[in-house]
């Protein structure tokens, strides 16, 4: 038997009549973030067994320019400078790509060194100090690199509507200068980091559910999130992104997924009036939207917190919320478990280790929109249609360009119609393409399931759903 024969793909492929929802995010990476425990904790390999487990498809991760870089870097835009303090993202990101899971980095706190002295929530006086931190973070994980896997997501600072994230929010007269500034800061980011690696993907905004737009005596300074997409668009209506990211959480705490907040602050049930708003300040039509934090907090660790037998109920909820909306493309969860280095109660897990309810919700909710398994449309009576696939796994323990066979079986109603093989080889973003030898019929709905096989004995299993758009 040949090399190429034994890397076998399966492919079934089931023919249903049923057309997507038009209206609905029919896949969503879904995952977690919890620094002290995904990544920190001396059981962090464990514990990312456990997300892995509960069919977590994305880790999301703060890399804090001021701690990857406390000392100037003599080459900032060299991923490899021996400024850079990056060890323990290094192998986050691998321990994440061994598990299938993909990363979103999210960077935020400029170094001492780059804003006059001042603490990380002041933006640097030079934004190309930035740019060359973000090219050098975004080129160490372009797939580029052998042993540091490519990452494909990017976010740009935190809860910058927040003072606790970026300060100033407001100037000596009491105006919002916070987006202003922001706009240098992601273009500066966005910037950088496509340099340094085109392919992966960059959200804007990560913005808190909610502020006050004005100051108030004795609290933290706060811009409303819609007030601050605003004055952001008017500052740079032609800000490049890929997608705006937001923390859509219930305020106060115990409020439940299904909450109303009174515009410019934004739920999860304003969600679609930001969309709307954002098409209209940016100019352009269906940005992607990115939850990357939402959450619910328990008691008796947050007071204020729900029942342990609420989260369960409000999780699938949350997540139903999202799923409706077709433009949300990821939803992660804060945080992973209950721990000594988090301040929040709202994870699955207790401290002790013990499962809360909302556990089991998870894990029998994230699977169906499980955007590892795509869900794609493509023109009736098109044949071989392109289909993209993340093949984390394979990336693994496979270089760029290795060759990737498949054989693949088609069925129409239970009865098989078509076998053939394609070869195909492994891209440096951990993807491959497939063309399956078939047309797809208007109107019909496939459903495809690859078992891939290669030569080095690496098995895995993906689903695609094919719609044919037009009438049958």
């Amino acid at each position: 038997m040949s090399a190429l024969t034994r890397l076998i793909l399966v492919v079934s492929l089931v023919a249903v009549t049923t057309a997507p929802a038009a209206h609905a995010a029919e896949r969503m990476w879904m995952g977690f973030h919890d620094d002290p425990v995904l990544r920190w904790d001396a059981g962090r390999i464990d514990e990312l067994d456990a997300a892995a487990q509960t069919n977590a498809t994305i880790v999301r991760t703060f890399v804090t320019w001021a701690n990857a870089a406390p000392r100037r870097p003599a080459n900032p835009s060299n991923p490899f400078d021996p400024a850079y303090m990056l060890d323990d993202v290094d192998e986050l990101v691998r321990n994440a790509q061994n598990r299938g899971m993909e990363v979103l980095i999210t960077i935020w706190g400029t170094p001492r060194w780059a804003n006059g002295g001042r603490t990380p929530n002041y933006v640097p006086t030079n934004m190309t100090e930035l740019r060359r931190f973000a090219q050098a973070l975004s080129a160490r994980y372009s797939g580029r690199y052998p042993g540091y896997p490519f990452v494909r997501f990017y976010g740009i600072w935190n809860e910058s509507n927040l003072a606790r994230f970026l300060a100033p929010q407001f100037d000596a007269r009491g105006e919002i200068v916070a987006p202003r500034n922001y706009a240098k800061l992601a273009a500066a980011a966005y910037a950088g980091i496509k340099a340094g690696s085109p392919r992966s993907l960059v959200a804007i905004g990560e913005t808190s559910s909610h502020g006050r737009d004005k100051q108030v005596p004795k609290l933290s300074d706060s811009t409303s999130p819609g007030t601050f997409a605003r004055l952001l668009a008017e500052a740079n209506p032609r800000l490049q992104f890929d997608a705006y990211a937001h923390h859509p959480y219930p305020y106060p705490v115990f409020f439940k997924p299904t909450q109303l907040v009174r515009w410019p602050n934004v739920s999860l049930k304003s969600l679609p009036r930001l969309e709307r708003s954002l098409s209209t300040w940016f100019r352009r039509d269906n940005i992607p939207i990115w939850i990357t934090e939402y959450g619910h907090e328990t008691k008796p660790g947050e007071p204020l917190g729900v029942t342990e037998a609420q989260q369960a109920d409000y999780l699938p909820q949350a997540v139903a919320l999202a799923k409706r909306d077709r433009r949300v493309e990821m939803f992660v969860w804060f945080v992973f478990r209950d721990s000594l280095g988090s301040s929040w109660q709202s994870g699955l897990y207790r401290r002790n280790g013990t499962r809360k309810p909302a556990l089991a919700r998870w894990a029998s909710t994230a699977p169906p929109v499980d955007a590892r398994n795509p869900s794609l449309s493509a023109r009736g009576g098109q044949r071989a249609p392109d289909v993209n696939l993340t093949t984390r796994e394979i990336c693994a323990t496979n270089g760029e360009g290795t060759a990737v066979g498949m054989t693949y079986r088609a069925r129409l109603a239970g009865k098989l119609v078509k076998v053939g093989q394609i070869q195909t080889r492994l891209r440096s973003d951990c993807s491959i393409t497939v063309r399956p030898a078939f047309t797809v019929a208007p109107g019909k709905r496939y459903v495809i399931q690859f078992d891939l096989n290669t030569e080095n004995g690496v098995s895995l299993r993906r689903t695609v759903t094919i719609a044919g758009s037009g009438r049958g």
